[in-house]
């Protein structure tokens, strides 16, 4: 309560939260007035409510792009008449999503961080810039970096039906997330775990086939706004970047890191269909992180996903190193923290909203594919197989 409280009062005195509101709109217009999320009619309600006046020409045009079968999320919010109050059990309910996300993805990778660094990880947890800026936008993605971690476990524990559901309601934001459940599907199938892909296909059939009892062609009309959706928004891929930066150039230079990250993965994926779940966890991340720059149409807002495989860099120095890895780690949230919180700073451009800056796709999944492929020899064995490699030689 006393969170809610704390939230209720800074979203008083700081409007925003459009990712919010957008699907609070959508859901309560769905509920209430039977009109499709994806209209116009609706888009319209909820630039009024944002911008006080119809969105301009360049401005964002604050549409539905989910998936229906996200209103599941946000009906019991939708059910509040009141925004504000709305917003602030929201962020409350995202504060509380992202200490789950990092005690997650610290029992997934068996990372032992003393109380010192685990008090400073749940700081940085929730005030670095991938972490803070989907807080206050009210970004749904926190909830889906949950459901992947979560899934990661799951599948760990051999709990292959909790993966699979897992994996299904991650798929509200489908282009964060698309790459890794084509992974997880592959590795599951190699391994005969049929459970794990029959209660993903069978979860994400079961949440259409309902969606559509409320809107028939709601998959056409979610279609048209996802195919919609680059238009009136900023670069949301790398390579967009990459072609404004460098107008010569950049169109190859892109096509290039797709090409070469695509062939990456498909090569760390073959290996690790024959490995132990640690090999398995490391290409997760991977995958992960390189979805971030293949092309798929993105946002550094949603760099909050990446946190398991910044995790699993930090749990393998200190498997390998002891306290200098736990000091290598301080290190590197300070760096993290402080370096990109002031490249948004300096590049924002200020309108009804900051806009961030291109530029911001450039670091955390520059530093995460360094990193982990940094680890990648300690990370994909386990302990005791390396340390006895290290003794013989």
């Amino acid at each position: 309560m006393l969170l809610t409280w704390g939230n209720y009062q800074y979203v008083r005195q700081n409007p925003g939260g459009n990712d919010f509101l957008v699907h609070w709109v959508g859901t309560r217009s769905l509920v209430f007035q039977g009109l499709s999320p994806y209209s116009d009619e609706t888009a319209l309600e909820i630039q009024e409510i944002a911008y006080g006046r119809p969105a301009k020409a360049g401005e964002h045009e604050l549409r539905v792009a989910y998936p229906l079968y996200s209103i599941v999320l946000f009906l019991p919010y939708a059910l509040i008449g009141d925004f504000l109050l709305a917003r602030a059990l929201w962020m409350t309910t995202l504060e509380v999503t992202i200490i789950l996300l990092s005690l997650v993805s610290i029992r997934l990778t068996t990372w032992r961080p003393g109380l010192l660094l685990l008090t400073s990880f749940f700081i940085f947890s929730l005030f670095w810039y991938h972490g803070l800026r989907p807080l206050i936008n009210g970004n749904a993605v926190i909830l889906v970096a949950l459901c992947v971690v979560g899934a990661f476990w799951a599948i760990r524990e051999g709990a292959d039906e909790l993966a699979g559901v897992l994996l299904a309601f991650s798929t509200i934001k489908p282009q964060i997330t698309l790459l890794p459940i084509v992974f997880v599907s592959l590795y599951a199938l190699w391994q005969r775990r049929w459970r794990l892909v029959f209660w993903l296909i069978g979860t994400i059939i079961l949440l259409s086939l309902g969606a559509a009892l409320l809107l028939p062609d709601w998959i056409l009309q979610n279609l048209r706004e996802v195919l919609r959706y680059p238009s009136y928004n900023p670069p949301g891929t790398l390579q967009a970047a990459l072609r404004i930066w460098f107008p010569v150039f950049g169109h190859r230079l892109g096509w290039a890191i797709t090409i070469i990250l695509a062939l990456m993965l498909l090569i760390e994926w073959r290996l690790a269909f024959f490995a132990e779940f640690r090999h398995f966890l490391w290409t997760a991340c991977l995958t992960l992180t390189a979805s971030q720059w293949v092309g798929i149409q993105t946002d550094p807002g949603n760099f909050i996903v990446l946190v398991p495989a910044l995790v699993l860099v930090f749990a393998v120095w200190e498997e390998r190193w002891r306290d200098a890895g736990r000091i290598l780690s301080i290190i590197i949230m300070l760096l993290i923290f402080s370096g990109v919180w002031a490249l948004f700073l300096a590049t924002v451009e200020y309108g009804y909203q900051p806009q961030q800056s291109p530029v911001m796709f450039l670091p955390l999944p520059g530093f995460l594919l360094v990193a982990l492929y940094w680890v990648r020899w300690w990370a994909i064995r386990a302990p005791q197989v390396w340390f006895d490699l290290l003794t013989e030689a």
